[in-house]
């Protein structure tokens, strides 16, 4: 009988590892951005396992996996082992993970436990107690194997035997080599005999066996004579035995007597180079495996997700029973639905959660998905269900539909809860829920602006008052103080003396002259404009008095409140694309006017910095759902009138990466089409970069009839016949203000869907006249929509041409160019948007007009702050009002947020209370501790 050919382990992993690379190399081709990740844990600083641990390494590199070794000392304690590991289950870039054994600890560490800790999706060794079940059960495609008997498997493949119905015999039951080959084996249908140091008839069974795989850790007990004729030898053994001929007195043998064997078998593994290579290999190649697995089951844009079934009830119940009825899915849930990773997520409570910007970084690779605003009609003073509509239709595209699919609406301010709007959760049987959560404190970020807002507030003030109390030494010695006899300028004070044209950095080099530049901000108290906010309203605060304490010296004036949301920082918030873009918008906001006519900036100041503190949470989206389980963001709630009154920026660009190239995000612009919707394209879009491809324009039978002559309406008044009863003349006449914001809508190129949200007050006829005038308007398409009563469902049609219009062709267009004059950019809104004939700018708007541009900040776009009630500027003046002169009263800049707002008649900043507000129907259940009441 011929030699028995060699089995080489060297020969065999180094085509493993090509074939290794090569899918790595493919992997990365279709995944820009990804490697498979694998970590290795040690304890301790053992040479052989070092040793070890640099061919894994090497290894790693070599295929183009990304190797992490983590050291730990050998004084680590079991605790410390496992808050690492901990750490490690939870990191989304490692999908392979070891621990190195033995642990070298001073300290007693149970190896059982430290194993059983690692992440089974990640035991990549395949010692964990799970992954050794599931391999006894059969489940090969759904564990991991250890690395040796994987390799062992391996080298069997490459003779090219069948193992099915062979005779195997193993001698060892290890649990790292032994019993899991046993397994294997048996799972590839060998019929098999386990051995160990007890077996009395071990040369017999030996004797049996077409494969043997020993690992008894004895050097060379197996003897060739033992071996039946044309057997397959893998030997696992590596045993030092002596030989005076070697340098270092010793030789490797295996567990089997190979010179003897080899004579016997008809393959064979040699010692060493055998199955030595082939763990290395295994423990790549089960890393790259986890790896595939992850992209499979983590693939953005991939979601499975599970959706609530809404039980209808009919009349419709309040708001809050409907939203009280419904359980939420648990938040976490909801994130791992979307694709979110758990390090990613920070959880407040059960039903709401921030989530890390880090998530962009992650996807930036992968395309946006379809993005949709939701607009309006001019509305009544009641809201026409803008908020209603994108809730039902993305519960129609998500739990109906099946569409990946994400909503992104402002956050409201708790003054109109309170007041005479009640909340923003959408209505019926289309809200996002716990309607108490949202519309309340949510998870502070309104909080965090107003502590913002107020302290750049305060710095204005305090800054004046010690400039008029102080001379321009004693200024600089507290505002450049000496510590330990060395003065230091901080980061934000070099930014000011650039900014003055002072090139030092030295405290102790500056002239008188630069002193006095340095510490004289010299802010003229007629021209300031940034206010006191808070989040209630509070008409009495319009107007107050500031510094009346003696302790102010008579430094006194006239100040007042705004609330919360119309902040700048607000604006701010809405617009910034990250942490970086954020602060740096916070600097550039203008406060005030210096004496000579100079912009004051937050950075003027030294307050950029600890106002980026104060918001460094804010800015992460705030993650929630609606009734009907689909996810939704609540991020930032400019107005819609002093800013530009859309959700932020971040959350839109988050979710169109998690919904993947063929989901949908659906966000609502503030107020009617001619404000909210003009902002989103003009302002919005042009800061994000972000493309629109449908327009949903709500409107309601109502609205138009108001557009048509019909009565005032009033919130808290019941409405007028005219408005319950079928009335064809009023809807059509109304129609011109329904056509007129569908050629707003087409001017920048984007298909408009109307939405007819139907009241029950509404007729067949009314509705039906509606979509036809909406058709012959323009529209890609027009349907009623039932979503307040029946959720989803009642969205369907909507929902179906949403789908299709986003198929359409569309040829994004922004209306003006920034780098127009300001008054060109004003007029050519209010005579494209608006219908006016032309504008006319007072005397104070003139001024600003002028002191803006030699300001630098001419090329800023136009957020015009008018009336919601009205195309023009009179609230009175209904459907599609022409040949108006347009009045600017004055206008006013938000430098940091990155636009002007001209002011186009009065309005208040501060909203006050009805006589009736809302808070007369909310109270809290003491049993339960939720909340009772109307919002």
């Amino acid at each position: 009988m011929a030699p028995a050919e060699v089995l080489s382990g060297k020969v065999v992993s180094g085509q493993v590892r090509e074939r290794l690379k090569q899918q790595v190399a493919e992997m990365t081709e279709k995944f820009p951005g990804f490697r498979p990740g694998l970590a290795i844990l040690q304890v301790g600083n053992r040479d052989d396992s070092n040793l070890y641990i640099n061919m894994k390494l090497k290894a790693a590199a070599e295929i183009g996996i990304s190797a992490n070794h983590i050291k730990l000392p050998n004084t680590a304690t079991e605790a410390d082992v496992l808050k690492c590991i901990a750490s490690l289950n939870s990191d989304p870039g490692v999908h392979g993970f070891i621990v190195q054994l033995p642990l070298d600890s001073n300290n007693p560490i149970n190896t059982e436990k430290i194993t059983n800790a690692v992440a089974p999706e990640k035991d990549v060794d395949g010692l964990s107690s799970i992954n050794a079940g599931k391999l006894s059960r059969g489940d090969l495609g759904d564990c991991f194997i250890p690395c040796t008997p994987k390799g062992c498997m391996e080298l069997i493949r490459q003779t090219g035997v069948q193992v099915a119905g062979k005779r195997a015999v193993v001698i060892g039951r290890s649990k790292i080599v032994g019993a899991p080959m046993h397994d294997l084996l048996l799972w590839n249908n060998a019929t098999v005999t386990t051995c160990h140091s007890k077996t009395s008839t071990l040369a017999e069974e030996v004797g049996k066996a077409d494969i043997l795989v020993v690992a008894a850790g004895r050097a060379e007990m197996v003897k060739g004579e033992w071996i039946k004729p044309g057997a397959i030898v893998i030997d696992c053994g590596i045993n030092h035995v002596p030989d005076s001929t070697k340098a270092s007195g010793k030789r490797v043998v295996g567990d089997v007597a190979y010179s003897s064997a080899k004579e016997k078998a008809s393959f064979i593994t040699p010692v060493p180079g055998g199955v030595g290579p082939m763990t290395v290999a295994m423990l790549m190649q089960s890393t790259v495996e986890s790896a595939q697995r992850f992209l499979e089951k983590f693939q953005p844009g991939k979601w499975t997700i599970q959706y609530n079934q809404l039980t209808l009830k009919m009349p419709v119940p309040s708001d809050i029973e409907i939203s009280n009825s419904c359980m939420p899915k648990p938040i976490d849930q909801v994130a791992k639905e979307v694709g979110l990773f758990p390090h990613e997520v920070e959880l407040y409570g059960q039903t709401k959660a921030k989530v890390q910007l880090s998530v962009l970084k992650r996807l930036q690779n992968q395309p946006d998905g379809k993005y949709v605003v939701v607009t309006g009609i001019t509305p009544t003073p009641l809201g026409e269900g803008k908020s209603t509509t994108t809730v039902g239709l993305v519960q129609a595209l998500g739990a109906h539909l099946h569409q990946n699919v994400f909503a992104c609406v402002r956050q409201p301010s708790q003054g109109p809860t309170f007041g005479i709007k009640g909340g923003a959760a959408g209505g019926g049987y289309c809200q996002v829920v716990p309607m108490e959560e949202f519309n309340l404190h949510l998870t502070g970020d309104i909080h965090a602006i107003t502590a913002a807002n107020n302290l750049v507030a305060a710095a204005i003030d305090a800054r004046m008052f010690h400039e008029l109390t102080q001379s321009d030494q004693a200024l600089y010695n507290r505002l450049v103080p000496s510590v330990n006899g060395v003065r230091k300028f901080s980061d934000i004070q070099i930014r000011r003396l650039q900014k003055l044209g002072i090139n030092k950095t030295d405290p102790m080099a500056l002239t008188k002259e630069e002193i006095n530049a340095f510490v004289r901000l010299d802010i003229d108290p007629g021209t300031i404009t940034w206010q006191r906010v808070l989040d209630t309203n509070d008409r009495f605060l319009r107007k107050i008095t500031i510094g009346q304490s003696v302790t102010e010296k008579g430094f006194a004036r006239t100040a007042q409140f705004d609330i919360t949301v119309s902040s700048e920082i607000m604006a701010v918030l809405a617009l910034a694309d990250g942490l970086d873009d954020m602060r740096k918008r916070f600097g550039r906001m203008v406060v005030a006017s210096s004496k000579k006519g100079q912009p004051i900036t937050a950075d003027d100041l030294g307050v950029t910095g600890a106002v980026a503190v104060l918001m460094k949470d804010a800015i992460k989206p705030n993650l929630m759902q609606t009734l009907e389980g689909t996810p939704v963001f609540v991020h930032a709630g400019p107005f819609a009138n002093i800013a530009h009154g859309n959700s932020s920026v971040l959350a839109d660009k988050i979710a169109l990466k998690l919904v993947g190239k063929d989901g949908f995000v659906v966000t609502e612009a503030g107020f009617g089409a001619d404000i909210g919707m003009e902002k989103f394209f003009n302002i919005k879009c042009r800061y994000s970069g972000l493309r629109p491809h449908v327009v949903v324009l709500v409107a309601t039978v109502r609205a138009l009839k108001m557009h048509g002559g019909g009565p005032a309406v009033t919130a808290g008044v019941p409405l007028p016949k005219e408005y319950t009863e079928e009335n064809l003349q009023l809807v059509a006449k109304g129609c011109s203000n329904l056509n007129k914001q569908i050629q707003n809508a087409r001017m920048f190129g984007v298909p408009v869907v109307v939405a007819v949200n139907a009241f029950k007050t509404d007729t067949r006829a009314e509705l039906a006249l509606v979509v036809q005038h909406a058709k012959e308007a323009g529209a890609f398409d027009a349907v009623e929509c039932t979503h307040w009563a029946e959720g989803g469902k009642g969205a369907l049609a909507l929902a179906r041409a949403v789908q299709r219009a986003s198929q359409a062709p569309s040829n994004f267009r922004f209306l003006y160019n920034v780098e127009l004059p300001v008054v060109d950019k004003i007029r050519l809104i209010a005579q494209q948007v608006y219908g006016a004939k032309d504008i006319e700018l007072l005397p104070e708007a003139q001024e600003k007009v002028a002191l803006y541009t030699k300001q630098g900040f001419g090329n800023l776009p136009i957020c015009m702050a008018k009336t919601h009630l009205s195309l023009s500027h009179d609230p009175e003046q209904k459907g599609a009002p022409t040949g108006f002169v347009l009045p600017i009263r004055d206008i006013r800049a938000s430098v940091g947020a990155g636009f002007l707002y001209p002011l186009v008649g009065t309005m208040s900043t501060m909203p006050g209370l009805p006589t009736r507000p809302c808070f007369y129907d909310i109270d809290l259940d003491p049993e339960s501790g939720g909340v009772n009441g109307l919002f």
